[in-house]
C-alpha cells in the first residue's frame, strides 16, 4: 500500500528490516572480531550468527535498491523529460558518498552499488521485463553456483528488483497474499535443509563451497515473503511502525551506524575477540537508537538527514524538508 507521498509502507518497513540484520554482520566485520577459537574450529555462536544473517539480510537490501531504482525512474519521468540524467546524478552522489565511507568501512556497500547501477542497472531500464527477468535470474544463480556471494551477487539482484517492479509486484502487494504464503512454504524449508547444509560444512571448506549462497539466498527469500506476511497481521501493524521509519532513513542510519560502532569499540576491546554476546547488545542499542530518532526525526521532517542532501544533489535544487504544522481549523 502506498501513502500520500507516493511510499509503500511495505518496502520500507522490509527495508528497516534488512538494516537491522546487515547491522549484526557489519559490527564484526568492521571490528575484526575473532572467527575461529583454534584451526578450522570456527567460535560456535559466530558461526550459528553467520548462518541467521550472514547473506541473509544483504541480497534483501540489494533487492530493494533495484526495485526502487525502477519506481524512482518512473517517478522522475513524470517530473523531467531527462530522467536518465537525474538517476545518473543519483548514483554518482551515492559513488562520492561511498568512496568517502570506504575510508572507515572498506566492505561498505554504496560505492559499488553505484557503480553496478551505472553499469549494468540503468542501462536494464530500457531492456523488456522478461529479459530483465531472465537476466536476473540466470546472473543470480549463476554467481551463486560458480563464484560464490559477497557482491558479485549485486547485479542479478538489482535487475531481480527492477523486473519485480516492471512486473507492479511492488504496487499489488496487497493482492498476493496467497504468492507470498506459497513461496514462503516453499522457501521455508528448503533454507532450513541448506542452512544445516552450511552450517555442518568444515570451516575451511566454506571458502570454496556454494552452501553459504544458496542458503544465503534461500535464507533471505525466506525472512522477506515471512515478514510481507507478519506485516498483514495486527502484530505486523505494530512491528510496521518500528520499522518503516528506519527504513525511510536507511542511508543515514546505515552511515550512522559505522560511527556508533567505531566510537564505542574502543571501550568493548572487539577487535580480535569473540564477544558476541556484547556484539548483540551493542547491535540491539544501536536498532533502539535509530528506531527512536527516526521516529521522532520524521516527525519534524520528511528525509533523514542524508536523504535530504542526497535528493537535494539528485534534482540540482534545495528541496524542502521540514514539515509545516497543520491549519487549525475553526468552526
Amino acid at each position: 500500500m502506498q501513502n500520500d507521498a507516493g511510499r509503500i509502507h511495505e518496502l520500507d518497513a522490509v527495508r528497516g528490516f534488512a538494516l537491522c540484520g546487515i547491522l549484526v554482520v557489519n559490527i564484526w566485520q568492521l571490528t575484526d572480531m575473532a572467527e575461529v577459537r583454534a584451526p578450522g574450529e570456527m567460535i560456535p555462536l559466530r558461526h550459528l550468527l553467520s548462518v541467521l544473517f550472514e547473506g541473509r539480510f544483504f541480497p534483501i537490501f540489494s533487492f530493494l535498491f533495484g526495485l526502487s531504482f525502477a519506481l524512482f525512474l518512473d517517478s522522475a519521468a513524470q517530473r523531467t523529460d531527462r530522467p536518465r540524467l537525474v538517476l545518473i546524478r543519483r548514483l554518482v552522489a551515492l559513488g562520492v558518498l561511498g568512496l568517502i565511507h570506504h575510508q572507515f568501512q572498506p566492505g561498505e556497500a554504496l560505492l559499488p552499488y553505484a557503480l553496478v547501477g551505472l553499469v549494468i542497472l540503468l542501462p536494464a531500464t530500457s531492456l523488456p521485463r522478461l529479459a530483465i527477468l531472465v537476466a536476473g535470474l540466470a546472473a543470480t544463480i549463476g554467481v551463486a553456483v560458480t563464484l560464490g556471494g559477497g557482491f558479485g551477487l549485486v547485479p542479478g539482484l538489482f535487475l531481480l528488483g527492477l523486473a519485480a517492479a516492471r512486473y507492479d509486484i511492488a504496487d499489488t502487494l496487497d493482492e498476493r497474499g496467497w504468492q507470498l504464503a506459497a513461496l514462503f512454504a516453499l522457501a521455508l524449508p528448503a533454507a532450513v535443509l541448506t542452512a544445516m547444509w552450511e552450517y555442518h560444512t568444515p570451516y575451511l571448506d566454506l571458502l570454496i563451497s556454494t552452501a553459504p549462497p544458496i542458503a544465503g539466498l534461500l535464507g533471505a527469500l525466506t525472512y522477506l515473503t515471512g515478514l510481507l506476511l507478519i506485516l498483514r497481521t495486527e502484530t505486523g501493524a505494530v512491528l510496521s511502525e518500528v520499522l518503516e521509519p528506519m527504513g525511510r532513513m536507511a542511508l543515514t542510519n546505515y552511515l550512522a551506524a559505522t560511527i556508533l560502532i567505531l566510537l564505542v569499540e574502543p571501550h568493548l576491546h572487539l577487535a580480535g575477540s569473540a564477544k558476541y554476546g556484547q556484539l548483540l547488545a551493542l547491535a540491539a542499542a544501536i536498532i533502539v537508537l535509530q528506531a527512536v530518532t527516526s521516529w521522532a526525526w520524521l516527525k519534524l521532517f520528511y528525509y533523514g538527514p542524508m536523504e535530504w542532501i542526497w535528493r537535494c544533489i539528485t534534482w540540482w535544487d534545495l528541496v524542502p524538508a521540514r514539515r509545516l504544522p497543520e491549519p487549525v481549523r475553526y468552526r
